[in-house]
């Protein structure tokens, strides 16, 4: 009987630990990426509901609207559409950082985005 009383508040424990992780996507990321020695803002606006993620990036042609955006546990995964392209993206969310993989017409770019400082 205890090892079950056990067992189901560890599962509980870990449930609510990663409903935690994926409620902390929400908001506002920022990074760089690198192409060619030339790097490039990132910066993302998310939200999630349930297995679902929204929002916004900024690329050169403004802010444009994320697509197919799924969320589970940690890991994500939503598409950006600019500049003619159809962009992957594919990350993971850490304590305080999200790693970003981006595949451009087949080239695979990483980036780690932090939550931005409000200066005041």
């Amino acid at each position: 009987m205890k090892k079950t009383i056990v067992t189901t508040a560890l599962l509980v424990s870990c449930f609510m630990i990663c409903l935690a992780a994926v409620a902390d996507l929400s908001g506002k990321w920022a990074g760089k990426v690198d192409v060619q020695g030339t790097q490039y803002p990132l910066l993302y606006d998310f939200k999630v509901d349930g297995e679902k993620l929204t929002g916004t990036a900024l690329t050169p042609d403004g802010n444009v609207d994320i697509t197919n955006g799924k969320i589970k546990g940690a890991d994500f995964s939503f598409n950006v559409a600019t500049s003619g392209m159809d962009i992957a993206h594919t990350g993971k969310l850490y304590a305080d950082s999200v790693t970003i993989d981006l595949d451009i017409d087949g080239s695979k770019l990483h980036s780690v985005l932090k939550r931005p400082v409000d200066k005041k």
